[in-house]
C-alpha cells in the first residue's frame, strides 16, 4: 500500500508558475499510474493529467493542457506538476492520486484507491 505526501503549491500571480511535487513511499511505485486532481471551492473534483506506469502515456484535460507538464521519476518515487501561465480558475486544492489497476493513467476519481493530503494552488488576478 502506497502512502502519497505532496508538497509545494502556494500563492501566485496571474501568469505565474508553481510546482508541485507527489513523494510516493510503502509501495512499488512503478507499478502505478498516477493523476493530478484538483478541487475548486463548490466544485466537484476533476482529473487534469495523468501518466502512466512507465511515463510513456500522458494525458491532459484541455484546460491546461499546454500550460502544465506532468512528470514522474521511477527511480525517485517522484510525480511532479509543472504549472505555467498561472490563471485565477486554477485556484483550487491539487491532489495526486495513485492507481495500481491500470497500465495507463485514469481520468475516473474513483479508479484511485491512493491519495495525497492536497496542497492549495492560488492565482491572484
Amino acid at each position: 500500500q502506497v502512502q502519497l505526501v505532496q508538497s509545494g503549491g502556494g500563492l501566485v500571480q496571474h501568469g505565474g508558475s508553481l510546482r508541485l511535487s507527489c513523494a510516493a513511499s510503502g509501495g512499488t511505485f512503478s507499478n502505478y499510474a498516477m493523476g493530478w486532481f484538483r478541487q475548486a471551492p463548490g466544485k466537484e473534483r476533476e482529473f487534469i493529467t495523468g501518466i502512466s506506469r512507465r511515463g510513456n502515456g500522458i494525458s491532459y484535460v484541455d484546460s491546461v493542457r499546454g500550460r502544465f507538464t506532468i512528470s514522474r521519476d521511477n527511480a525517485k518515487n517522484t510525480v511532479d506538476l509543472k504549472m505555467n501561465s498561472l490563471k485565477p480558475e486554477d485556484t483550487a486544492v491539487y491532489l495526486c492520486a495513485g492507481d495500481p489497476y491500470h497500465e495507463l493513467a485514469q481520468t475516473n476519481e474513483h479508479d484511485y484507491p491512493y491519495w495525497g493530503l492536497g496542497t492549495q494552488v492560488s492565482v491572484s488576478s
